[in-house]
Parts: C-alpha cells; sequence; structure tokens
C-alpha cells in the first residue's frame, strides 16, 4: 500500500511538473512591432486578410510561423508548393496564401 502511494505521488509530480506553463521573466520585444502588426493587420484587403488567416491557421498547426520577409518571392514558391501537399490545401487557398506572403515582402 505505501509502494502504491509512493508510486502515484511520483506519477503525479512528474505530471504537474512537465504541464505547467512557466511566465516569461521579462518582455524582449519591444512595444512598437505590435503596434506596427496592428497597422498592417488593419490594412488589409479582405482577401490578403482570408490569405493570412489560412496562412496563420493552417501552418501553425504544424510548425512555427514564418515571417513573410525571411525569405524571398523565389524561395517561398517551392516552400509553399511544398507545403500545400502536406497541409491538404486547394489551389484556390493556395494562390491567398501566396498573395498574402507577396504582399509582405
Amino acid at each position: 500500500m505505501k509502494s502504491k502511494i509512493l508510486t502515484l505521488t511520483a506519477v503525479t509530480m512528474l505530471l504537474v511538473s512537465c504541464g505547467t506553463k512557466k511566465a516569461p521573466t521579462a518582455s524582449t520585444a519591444p512595444v512598437t512591432p505590435a503596434v506596427t502588426e496592428t497597422v498592417k493587420a488593419t490594412e488589409l484587403t479582405p482577401e490578403l486578410a482570408a490569405g493570412k488567416n489560412l496562412y496563420e491557421n493552417s501552418c501553425a498547426r504544424c510548425h512555427k510561423l514564418y515571417e513573410p520577409k525571411k525569405f524571398s518571392q523565389e524561395e517561398w514558391k517551392p516552400i509553399l508548393t511544398r507545403m500545400q501537399k502536406k497541409a491538404h490545401l486547394d489551389d484556390t487557398q493556395m494562390a491567398s496564401i501566396s498573395n498574402y506572403i507577396t504582399s509582405q515582402l
């Protein structure tokens, strides 16, 4: 009985320590970029906003999102082609994402 309680306690402690999120102690991002991103989001046309939404929701399911400016337009083409198959996106959705990324370059 004693060993069962100790085992249960150890497992509980392990799960609790793995499941908690630690809050960052200090924010390293300056305040100005957040304001700039908000302005960019409001300047998007409905079509580009739909592309941004698709990009954020489809791509972030599997990996971190890259800033559109991280790659050139030529570098984005093969990346998007490869990811279209993995994300199960049709040509219309892919065109919307491509237009959004191109607009941000």
